[in-house]
């Protein structure tokens, strides 16, 4: 009596395996991560801000208009922190440059709570996709 060998297909599976912006270009996850969210949440905080437009007299049509101009700096933040998103190197640099101009334009280098809240999460976000870029550069 001869045993019949079956012969088994060797079944390949597929693994699709996603992958996002952290996974191609950064190999700590954390460095990472935390510039992206620290810039979130500050645009989140400064947003706060552009609801006082609300408060006034004027026409819902004039207080609209106030908040849209109240939002200019989170809609730059936010360009900014897409920029940043995809170039850390320029976009570290980008939000550097960016703390600057907040320092120098709503005078918080007058006090410093006001420097640690408004410039501050700034300048910390540009030095963390920096530091992020140049990690990710010595591969």
């Amino acid at each position: 009596m001869k045993k019949k060998v079956s012969k088994k297909k060797s079944v390949k599976k597929r693994v699709i395996k996603t992958e996002n912006v952290c996974d191609r270009v950064c190999e700590n996850r954390v460095l990472c991560w935390v510039p992206r969210i620290l810039g979130i949440l500050f645009v989140a905080f400064i947003s706060l801000f552009a609801l006082d437009a609300f408060g006034g007299d004027g026409s819902f049509g004039e207080q609209l208009l106030g908040f849209i101009i109240h939002l200019v700096p989170s809609f730059v933040l936010v360009i900014f922190l897409v920029i940043a998103w995809k170039h850390e190197k320029v976009g570290g640099w980008l939000y550097i440059l960016l703390g600057v101009v907040f320092t120098i334009f709503f005078d918080t280098y007058e006090e410093l709570i006001t420097f640690l809240l408004i410039s501050g999460p700034v300048f910390l976000t540009g030095v963390l996709f920096l530091i992020s870029a140049m990690r990710n550069s010595k591969k």
